[in-house]
């Protein structure tokens, strides 16, 4: 309960927001990812694509009622995924930073199957509009509960929003990404621990991943 409610004094009391800049984080290279969700005593899986192997590690901050974030995964991450991912060159990690409830609980349900898949999260983000709206929670999960029906997507639906390990992980997923990476927006991308601050297109992140390489 206490991280709940942490969450929300993030929320509000930052005025982070889909989009919303604010000043570049400054320390970034004392961060490494391997200590990925340091004080998390939760086991569940973050969700990637690509190899462990990879030069380039790429993490997207993201929250699912963002819609600059589905637009990220509609007409960014295809060829991202095509020319660096699929090759080798790149991992990407999705990390979870949900801007309202509808997000939480949304980022809860991408989760829930802990098998380190984005088949769900992608569904979420293309699918947006069918879901992210409501007058009450009640009426955004009746939707999400629909949405998940028409794409043949079996989970328990009350467990997984209820699962505490798996809201851990989640709350935790945003308090890391505020004071490691001074994420203040959504989408917001790491890059081999450095922020990304320019505009984000395909050729952007294109030129700065071929620097790496």
């Amino acid at each position: 309960m206490k991280k709940t409610l942490f969450l929300f004094l993030f929320i509000f009391l930052n005025l982070t927001g889909c989009d919303q800049q604010k000043e570049k984080s400054s320390n970034l290279s004392e961060y490494s990812t391997e200590n990925e969700m340091e004080n998390s005593n939760t086991n569940i899986k973050t969700i990637f694509e690509g190899s462990n192997e990879a030069k380039v590690h790429l993490i997207v901050y993201e929250s699912l009622t963002c819609v600059h974030c589905a637009n990220f995964h509609k007409e960014i991450y295809p060829d991202l995924k095509k020319e660096f991912v699929d090759t080798g060159v790149v991992k990407i990690e999705f990390r979870p930073f949900p801007l309202d409830m509808a997000a939480f609980n949304a980022s809860k349900i991408s989760q829930c199957n802990n098998d380190g898949k984005s088949n769900i999260l992608h569904i979420l983000f293309l699918k947006q509009k069918k879901w992210f709206k409501g007058e009450t929670i009640e009426e955004v999960n009746s939707k999400l509960k629909k949405l998940l029906k028409e794409e043949n997507i079996s989970i328990d639906f009350e467990r997984c929003i209820n699962d505490k390990n798996i809201e851990n992980f989640v709350l935790n997923s945003r308090i890391n990404g505020v004071r490691k990476f001074d994420i203040n927006a959504t989408p917001s991308i790491i890059i081999n621990n450095e922020k990304f601050d320019k505009p984000l297109t395909f050729k952007n992140l294109k030129k700065i991943i071929e620097k790496l390489i």
